[in-house]
């Protein structure tokens, strides 16, 4: 039993930082700094992507995304998701970590990255009304749908699978507004309300679809290149991110309910995972170490003044 679960620990540390150890390099440059970041100890932003449950939250953002067509295609068109989905998602898990736990000066370049990536992503898709429209990663309308869909993804698996956010989720919208800003985003939400309005807003006006690349999106998700030892507690985390759809999202992603209790079981899975890894990540730990080095830098510069 144990190599079993050492075995599947190590799949899952793999999936989650491409390294069997769960710190991959780049999590060094987080001890790295002179400041908590944007965020710090105690903020509703690490107390949600802290949290087991943006494991489900990750899947969801995926489903949610993929609704807009504009956003669609440039995952199509230029992402290699299909050939390589774990380099895609530990791309992803690396900014995100980057900007919640890095210093500023750190999430600041990150998202420099990102944003010099969104400018060479460009093509033409369909619309809703079958109308062809060029696009750009860094058009308005796609940032905003994509932190929308990030943001409602990961608060709403926090509800429903973690404790409290500190703040609440207003807080948590607040602060992860910070992110959206970071990567091009103008006007980002700053409560829950208007986050949830404005996705709203986009169904709406009938700018979402479901196409022939949303379907075969949602397969990919529904059954990633996993180990295949993963794949039973991925297929109830999906099962989950499912279910925390509303009923309008799931019918345009083709998608019904599972027939047994989806919350409940993930919530299983979810305590699980964390058994096995812990409640704290090596991210979260580099980022207090570098906090801890500078509250005694500060204290030894109070000492020498005094």
């Amino acid at each position: 039993m144990s190599s079993v679960r050492d075995r599947w620990r190590s799949h899952l540390l793999q999936t989650l930082s491409g390294t069997d150890d769960g710190r991959p390099p780049w999590v060094d440059e987080l001890e790295q700094g002179d400041d908590a970041g944007y965020f710090g100890p105690g903020s509703a932003a690490w107390a949600v992507h802290g949290g087991m449950a943006t494991m489900v939250a990750g899947i969801r953002a995926l489903l949610v995304q993929a609704m807009h067509p504009g956003a669609l295609a440039g995952i199509h068109d230029w992402s290699r998701y299909e050939e390589d989905p774990l380099g895609r998602l530990t791309g992803t898990i690396r900014w995100l970590v980057t900007v919640t736990f890095g210093d500023r000066a750190t999430a600041e370049r990150a998202s420099a990255r990102v944003r010099g990536l969104h400018r060479r992503v460009q093509g033409e898709y369909t619309d809703a009304r079958g109308i062809r429209r060029p696009y750009r990663a860094s058009d308005p309308e796609l940032l905003e749908w994509v932190h929308l869909a990030f943001t409602d993804s990961f608060l709403t698996c926090h509800e429903l699978w973690e404790g409290p956010i500190p703040g609440g989720a207003d807080a948590y919208v607040r602060e992860w507004s910070i992110a959206g800003e970071l990567i091009g985003v103008t006007d980002a939400p700053r409560t829950a309300a208007d986050l949830r309005a404005r996705l709203g807003a986009f169904a709406d006006a009938g700018v979402l679809k479901r196409d022939e690349r949303v379907d075969r999106t949602v397969r990919f998700i529904r059954n990633p290149p996993l180990a295949r030892g993963m794949l039973p507690a991925y297929r109830i985390m999906f099962a989950g991110a499912v279910q925390s759809l509303s009923t309008d999202q799931r019918r345009l992603l083709g998608l019904s309910a599972a027939p047994f209790p989806a919350v409940a079981a993930t919530g299983a899975v979810l305590r699980s995972v964390r058994t096995m890894l812990g409640d704290r990540s090596t991210s979260e730990e580099a980022a207090l170490a570098r906090i801890a080095r500078i509250a005694a830098d500060a204290g030894t510069r109070d000492e020498s003044a005094a």
